[in-house]
Formats: structure tokens, C-alpha cells, sequence
């Protein structure tokens, strides 16, 4: 016991030595969490999966700085992961839960026309929007742009017309 309390340290006196051999381990038990989590609460980037990054991130980095017990910081982190695996089941089975929790994608230009209205719901301007043509479709044209999107993640898409 002796020797794990000098390798991990205890409490908040830690050297850089515990701080990193705490770090590695957190590292590991973050991989293992993720691999439990799915690939989609790194891959698909909506507001769920933004949540348990960032509530992973900070529950994770108690335990480096031994601001917390470490056994608990992993119950709660396992905890966290299994709650959004469960969510995640729960927007891929029932529609009217995705909805609620993702929201839906919001339609912002449209025959030529910019939809103000929908443009105010999303909080965006123009130029946010433009922003959003010029990389997702590598164009400021909007003679070529058939609609504009925000995605229930963030993301600005456009369909461009039909050639």
C-alpha cells in the first residue's frame, strides 16, 4: 500500500511524478470508458455527446489533481457513460425522443431566399450562414444553392441544385 501512495500520492500534495503516473492511469480508464461509450459521443458531436465529453473531461481531471477520491470519480464516470449509452438507445428507438433532446435540423435558405424567421430561431445572421456555405460547399454562390441546413449538431449543410 505504501508504494502505491508513493507512486499515486494522496490528497492534494502531488509532485509532478504522481501527478503524471495519475494521468496515465486516468488516461487508460478514459479509453476504456470511451470504448463503452461508442463511437458516436466522438463522432457524431450533438449536444448529448458534447455533454458527456465535457462531464468526463472534468470528473476525469479530479482525479489527476487528487481533488476528489478516486473510486468514485470512476463510479460517477462510469455511471455517466452508461446513462448516455442508454439516451443514445433511447433517441435511435423513439423518434419523439431524439426531438426532444436533439432537436431538429432547421431549414434557412430556400428558393433564393434567405428564411429570417427560421434564421432567428438557430440565433444566426448572414454571415454565419455564408460562413457555413463557403465550407460546406466550397462556394459564395447561392445561385448554386438549392437549401441551407443547421443540423441538429451545429453544422451548416447545403443541398446544391441540380445541374
Amino acid at each position: 500500500m505504501e508504494v502505491l501512495v508513493k507512486i499515486f500520492g494522496q490528497g492534494r500534495d502531488l509532485g509532478a511524478l504522481q501527478m503524471g503516473c495519475r494521468g496515465l492511469v486516468v488516461f487508460l480508464i478514459a479509453l476504456i470508458l470511451i470504448r463503452i461509450s461508442g463511437r458516436r459521443s466522438f463522432g457524431i458531436r450533438g449536444p448529448l455527446d458534447n455533454i458527456i465529453t465535457i462531464l468526463l473531461g472534468a470528473v476525469l481531471s479530479r482525479a489527476v489533481v487528487g481533488a476528489s477520491a478516486f473510486l468514485p470519480i470512476i463510479t460517477t464516470c462510469l455511471v455517466i457513460v452508461v446513462l448516455h449509452r442508454w439516451v443514445s438507445w433511447l433517441i435511435i428507438s423513439k423518434d419523439n425522443i431524439a426531438r426532444l433532446i436533439q432537436g431538429e435540423k432547421i431549414l434557412l435558405y430556400k428558393d433564393g431566399a434567405f428564411i429570417e424567421q427560421h434564421m432567428k430561431r438557430a440565433l444566426l445572421n448572414h454571415e454565419d450562414v455564408m460562413h457555413g456555405v463557403r465550407r460546406s460547399a466550397l462556394t459564395e454562390d447561392m445561385s448554386q444553392v438549392d437549401r441551407v441546413y443547421i443540423e441538429r449538431n451545429g453544422e451548416i449543410t447545403v443541398v446544391k441544385k441540380r445541374e
